[in-house]
C-alpha cells in the first residue's frame, strides 16, 4: 500500500475502509476496501476529515488487515459460530444455538500477547443464547507481517480456541427437605424458584418428593429419586452447620463422592456438590439463593457448566471466588 492526497487518488483502489462517525446515530463504512475513487468522492472524503489515504500497491511478506481477521476467525472455532462479514478489518462471532461459551484460555492469551493481534471474547464459561455476540477479532495496523500469523497459528495448533457447548441434560429430580413443608405447615418455594431456573437450560422436573429432617428421611428420598434415573438431582434446604440440617451428611451416606460442601461464592457459601459413581451430578441447595434469581447465586454459576456437561472439580471452585461476590 501506500499514503497519496486524496486529490491524487481518483481511479485507484482503497486498501481500507474509511469509516463514518454520526454521534448517537450510526459508525459504519462509507467507502468500503476494493472500492475505485472517483472525481465526485474528492469532497466527500475531505468531508470525513482525510486529506491523505492509503491505495493497494501489494508488499511482500504483509498481510492486509481483512485477510488477518478471517485468518484468526480460523483459529477461534467454526461449530456453534456464525461468522460476520468482515468489516473495517473486523469480524464478529455469534452464538447458533443456546449453551456455554468457552476459551481454551492458555492459548487464547498466548495469542493475544503477539504484538498488534487482539481478539476480544466474553468470559470464558459464559452462559450464551442463539444469536448473542461472542467476540471480535482484528489486527491493528491496516497491514501485519506474515510471521505474525503464522505465529498465532502455531500457538493454536488444530483445536479451536473457543467451543460453544449445548446443554445435554433433559431431566432433574429433586428432594425437598424440611418438615415444615412436608407437613404442609409452610409452602414449599424451592419448586417453583428451580422450575424457571432450569428451564434457562433446557432443563425440566421429574420426580419431586418432600422429605422430613432425619438423616435417614433425606437418603431414602435421594434413593427414591435415582431410581427415576433423572440427569441431575437437587437436595434443597438444611444445608447450613445447625444440628438439625442434615442434608450434607445425607448426601454422602447415599453415595455420592463429594466434591465440595462449601464455596467461595456469596450469597450461596453452603452449596454442595457431589457425583454417584454412574456420574449424575447432585447439589446441596442452601436456602439463601433463592432471593438471587437474576444471575447472582452459586446455582447460577455453577448449573450452566453442569447442564453443559462439563463436571467441575475442587479447584473450579476455588476459581469462582474470583468474582464470587455477587451483586444486586
Amino acid at each position: 500500500m501506500k499514503q497519496i492526497r486524496v486529490e491524487d487518488a481518483v481511479g485507484l483502489t482503497l486498501c481500507q475502509d474509511i469509516t463514518r462517525i454520526v454521534p448517537e446515530k450510526m459508525k459504519g463504512p462509507q467507502f468500503r476496501k476494493g472500492y475505485v475513487v472517483q472525481a465526485e468522492d474528492i469532497p466527500k472524503l475531505k468531508a470525513l476529515g482525510k486529506e491523505h489515504i492509503y491505495v493497494w500497491e501489494e508488499q511482500a511478506g504483509m498481510v492486509h488487515e481483512n485477510d488477518a481477521a478471517q485468518r484468526l476467525a480460523d483459529l477461534c472455532g467454526k461449530t456453534g459460530f456464525a461468522r460476520s462479514d468482515v468489516s473495517e478489518g473486523k469480524i464478529e462471532l455469534s452464538a447458533e444455538y443456546d449453551g456455554l461459551f468457552r476459551i481454551d484460555l492458555a492459548r487464547f492469551f498466548e495469542v493475544n500477547l503477539i504484538p498488534d493481534v487482539i481478539i476480544a471474547a466474553r468470559p470464558s464459561l459464559t452462559p450464551v443464547k442463539a444469536g448473542d455476540k461472542l467476540a471480535g477479532m482484528r489486527v491493528i495496523p491496516l497491514v501485519i507481517p506474515e510471521e505474525r500469523l503464522q505465529e498465532a497459528e502455531r500457538i493454536a495448533g488444530d483445536a479451536p480456541l473457543f467451543s460453544l457447548l449445548p446443554y445435554t441434560m433433559q431431566t432433574a429430580g429433586v428432594v425437598v427437605t424440611g418438615g415444615e413443608i412436608a407437613n404442609g405447615a409452610i409452602p414449599d418455594a424451592f419448586i417453583p424458584f428451580l422450575t424457571e431456573k432450569l428451564g434457562n437450560y433446557g432443563l425440566r422436573i421429574g420426580k419431586r418428593l418432600f422429605s422430613g429432617d432425619g438423616l435417614g428421611d433425606i437418603v431414602n428420598g435421594i434413593e427414591e429419586i435415582r431410581a427415576d434415573k433423572p440427569d441431575l438431582i437437587f437436595c434443597t434446604g438444611g444445608m447450613s452447620v445447625d444440628p438439625d440440617d442434615n442434608t450434607p451428611g445425607a448426601i454422602k451416606r447415599s453415595g455420592a463422592e463429594i466434591v465440595t460442601y462449601g464455596a467461595p461464592v456469596l450469597p450461596g457459601s453452603m452449596f454442595l456438590l457431589g457425583y454417584y459413581p454412574d456420574g449424575v451430578p447432585v447439589m446441596g441447595l442452601p436456602g439463601g439463593i433463592m432471593f438471587h434469581k437474576h444471575r447472582n447465586s452459586v446455582l447460577d454459576l455453577v448449573l450452566p457448566r453442569i447442564a453443559a456437561g462439563l463436571r467441575m472439580s475442587k479447584k473450579d471452585f476455588a476459581l469462582l471466588g474470583n468474582g464470587g461476590l455477587c451483586l444486586d
